[in-house]
Parts: structure tokens; C-alpha cells; sequence
């Protein structure tokens, strides 16, 4: 298996080089937020404020992380179901958000709003959650710390496995394999 590695900011030229079923390395920054976070940034978006992050570039994952034991910078980060941010996502990729990262399928909106901003939606593997934080190097709340594991936090990562699912040239992975499936049944 071979690997792209990247780091944010991700250009639109580093987008369009990534394809539906690529995996990545992920090292750098990495911003979190779930359903609580982004209902606020849609409500500063709304209202027309500044957001609390520049996401000009960024990453988002989908987690919760649950605190860290002693010794640790985080506890368990897996990624959650992503759907449930679904009818923000067009707007985080309109303040120029590149990449969200999470797990399951994505609405026909999400994956439009990936082709129209050059945006791809990554997967993390759901249950390996302890594995996963192994590869956030430092972890810091940087927005709504009232919200918890809920909160924004900036991830920094070293080699944080992910897989492409939405490209921005209108692929899905998870589409393909379907097809492969049936044809082969």
C-alpha cells in the first residue's frame, strides 16, 4: 500500500491531486469539531462574524477525544459519524475548509459542495480509536471550551492515517465498491 502524505494548509492544487480510495498520512494541524461546535460557527456564519479559527486551508475531524490519562496527550480520538455534520459542511468548505475527516457515508450536498470548493472527505478507521490518538503529538482547546470533548481543539499530528471516500472531482469510494460488489455477485 502506498501512502500520500499531507499537511494542511492544502492548496487547491494539492486537492485536485488527491483520488477517491487514496490513503494518507496526515501530519501537521488538525482541527476538531462535532454537532455542538459547528452549530456555532453556522450561527457566527449567519450573523455574519468572524469564526473563532481561520479554517482558510484546514482540517476538520469529526471527534470527540475523551481526556487524557495521566502521561498522555489525549485520550481515545475516533471519528464519528460524519452525516450528522452534514448540513454544515457546505458552508465550512464556502470559509475555505479543504478537508473534513470522519466516518460513513455523505450527503449528494456534501459531495457537490466538495466539487464546487475543492474539497475531499477522508475516512478514519471507526474502533481504532486508541491507535489513533497515538498519532496526536499535542492537543490544545482553542474554541467553546464550555462544549467539553465537544470543543475545538488543534490537533497536532504526526502520520495520522486516513482514506479518501469524496474527491473533489465527484468520486466516492464507497459508491465504487457497491458497484464492484454487484457486479461480482
Amino acid at each position: 500500500m502506498t501512502f500520500k502524505r499531507i499537511a494542511a494548509p492544502l492548496s487547491d492544487e494539492d486537492i485536485m491531486e488527491l483520488k477517491a480510495g487514496d490513503t494518507v498520512l496526515i501530519s501537521g494541524v488538525i482541527y476538531t469539531g462535532r454537532d455542538a461546535a459547528h452549530a456555532k460557527l453556522a450561527e457566527l456564519v449567519k450573523a455574519g462574524e468572524p469564526l473563532p479559527v481561520d479554517f482558510k486551508g484546514q482540517m476538520i475531524y469529526y471527534v470527540g477525544p475523551s481526556p487524557a490519562k495521566p502521561g498522555k496527550v489525549i485520550g481515545s480520538a475516533g471519528p464519528t459519524t460524519s452525516g450528522r455534520m452534514d448540513a454544515y459542511t457546505p458552508m465550512m468548505l464556502e470559509q475555505g475548509l479543504k478537508a473534513c475527516i470522519g466516518k460513513g457515508n455523505r450527503k449528494q450536498s456534501v459531495k457537490d459542495a466538495l466539487v464546487k470548493h475543492k474539497g475531499v472527505y477522508m475516512a478514519a478507521t471507526g474502533g481504532a480509536a486508541a491507535l489513533l490518538a497515538k498519532t496526536i503529538k499535542k492537543a490544545e482547546v482553542v474554541a467553546y471550551p464550555e462544549l467539553g470533548a465537544e470543543s475545538i481543539y488543534k490537533l497536532e499530528v504526526e502520520d495520522f492515517p486516513a482514506t479518501v471516500i469524496n474527491d473533489a472531482y465527484g468520486n466516492d469510494i464507497y459508491e465504487e465498491g457497491r458497484k464492484q460488489y454487484a457486479i461480482n455477485d
